[in-house]
């Protein structure tokens, strides 16, 4: 796969440019501020505006072209670093200042990230995303191992401003590559959503996916407790290892070289365990390096609970990636990339901060003991919300119906509101089963964009059942019907067979309208809010339509 080759290797010189900036960022603000609060603060903001904007950042990746949003995004980062290095190197830099511009490089890595995570299926088969994402861990861990004692070696000889201007000229590289990339050209076949609708569509897609909650909730958990470790380490350092720059370097690269050898050993680690297994034993794992390094004061003992933690971290990290990408349909993927990650980097974000007010209270081995104690707990979710597999469920597009599928009529794009029903006639025998499947059928809708989804029983024929959504335009309506998935396309199969009419399940489509002048009727375009069904009014929903 020659771009993702391509873009692996300019990721790679581009996150060795990131982890010198950071070393720089976090060294020198120990000198502006030198208190656990502010040098916390660091850490958070390069990863709170994630928290803040990968939302929107996800919905623009998933309406507009990845490729530009990934150019923008690197653009604007070199601008930032280019003027940290230039104010650092005048000794205008405060220690809000430095807050703030890590701040900006933090909004730029929001708005990339999405676009570059879900373009990943874009450059690999589905079959080896997989090791895609792990390689992508790689290739971040990679410069983790080596960036971070290279950036300890730039600060202490030439400065933090030196480490802010390489960082910049390492986005050059990614972005020549991003410039030559011909992206495969969108096959979506209905307007793009607006960023409003877009971000909508995402947050409720989050909010009836069962897979998506339970990745959020296991990742922000870990996140939130192994913050302590990531963020403290300078503190680490200077404090419990009575080290400089060099020495901070060197945790860091220990922690990146345990990731690289995580990363390394992934493959083998998935075949033989299930995605609970690694999540819970990865946050035990890290559970305890956090507790080696808080009672470690040797070098030697703090690097080898260092590389056992980095290895876990990548291994829990990369496994919640991969089960979002694998569970995700590809018409929502950047919205629930961003979701995700919006959910590990607040957990980061807040307990980053708040790991650093107990140890500026308490000092740095409280923090670090408290936050792995309650990371080792954290391993037990699994009994309440265990990870979904991934091997078991196929979210690539269904094979689409758009055009004469189901009957469906012809119309005007802004028609609406559309109430479509379904008429299903079900055997007394089977209707335990026909509600059970109903019930998936239910959430598969409302996830692809139904509204006010109702499974109605006719008083004078119990053996018909009703199945009936509202969407706002014909658009929407047509949309739910994109956005289906082989598994998707498997809920319906599914009902179909406790059907028992004759013929296939009978379809309607309704738009709300009003009388006009003249007495005819015409859609009504002036009152969107029109209610079509009323449930109340059962024989409207049973009366078969006239010819």
């Amino acid at each position: 796969s020659r771009i993702f080759l391509a873009i692996w290797i300019a990721s790679l010189v581009s996150n060795f440019g990131s982890l010198i900036q950071n070393v720089g960022a976090t060294w020198l603000m120990t000198s502006l501020a030198p208190s656990a609060d502010m040098v916390a603060l660091v850490q958070v903001s390069t990863v709170l505006p994630i928290v803040l904007f990968s939302l929107p950042a996800g919905a623009a990746a998933d309406v507009w072209d990845r490729r530009l949003i990934m150019l923008v995004a690197q653009g604007a980062m070199l601008a930032v670093s280019a003027a940290l290095a230039v104010l650092t190197w005048l000794g205008q830099i405060t220690p809000w200042l430095l807050i703030l511009l890590t701040f900006l490089l933090g909004t730029g890595a929001a708005l990339y990230g999405p676009a570059w995570q879900s373009s990943v299926r874009e450059q690999v088969p589905r079959r080896e995303l997989p090791a895609a994402v792990a390689l992508n861990s790689v290739s971040f861990n990679l410069a983790r191992a080596a960036g971070p004692a290279l950036g300890g070696a730039i600060v202490a000889w030439a400065g933090a401003q030196m480490a802010f201007g390489i960082n910049a000229v390492s986005y050059l590289g990614l972005i020549a590559v991003l410039l030559a990339w011909k992206r495969p050209a969108s096959e979506a076949r209905l307007p793009p959503e607006t960023m409003v609708a877009a971000m909508l569509a995402g947050l409720r897609f989050a909010r009836l996916s069962h897979s998506l909650q339970t990745v959020l909730v296991r990742a922000a958990a870990f996140g939130f407790f192994a913050a302590a470790l990531w963020a403290l380490i300078p503190l680490v350092a200077r404090d419990l290892l009575s080290g400089g720059a060099i020495t901070y370097g060197l945790l860091l690269a220990a922690f990146g070289g345990g990731a690289v050898g995580g990363a390394l050993v992934g493959g083998k680690v998935r075949e033989r365990f299930t995605s609970e297994m690694i999540v819970a034993g990865g946050s035990a794992a890290f559970a305890g390096a956090g507790l080696a390094v808080a009672f470690s004061p040797y070098l030697p003992i703090t690097l080898a609970a260092l590389v056992l933690g980095g290895a876990a971290w990548l291994l829990v990290l990369s496994t919640f990636n991969v089960t979002v990408q694998l569970r995700t349909p590809r018409w929502v993927v950047g919205r629930a990339m961003a979701i995700y990650q919006a959910g590990v980097f607040g957990g980061l974000s807040l307990g980053g901060w708040l790991w650093g007010v107990v140890a500026e209270h308490y000092g740095v081995p409280t923090s670090l003991m408290a936050a792995s104690l309650a990371l080792a707990v954290t391993a037990l979710l699994g009994r309440i919300l265990p990870m979904p597999a991934t091997d078991q469920i196929n979210v690539e597009p269904a094979a689409s119906d758009l055009e004469g599928g189901s009957g469906r009529p012809s119309l005007d794009l802004d028609s609406g509101p559309v109430v479509a029903s379904t008429e299903y006639r079900i055997a007394p025998r089977n209707v335990r089963a026909f509600l059970s499947a109903a019930r998936r059928l239910q959430r598969m809708r409302r996830r692809n964009g139904a509204r006010r989804w109702a499974l109605l029983r006719d008083a004078a024929d119990p053996e018909v059942w009703i199945e009936r959504f509202e969407t706002p335009t014909w658009l929407d309506h047509l949309r739910v019907r994109e956005r289906m998935t082989v598994v998707d396309r498997e809920v319906e199969d599914r009902i179909l067979t406790y059907h028992q009419g004759e013929g296939p399940p009978f379809a309607r489509y309704l738009l709300a309208h009003v009388p006009v002048a003249g007495g005819e009727d015409a859609p009504d375009v002036s009152d969107r809010r029109a209610t079509v069904f009323d449930p109340s009014l059962p024989p409207a929903l049973t009366a078969k339509p006239s010819a």
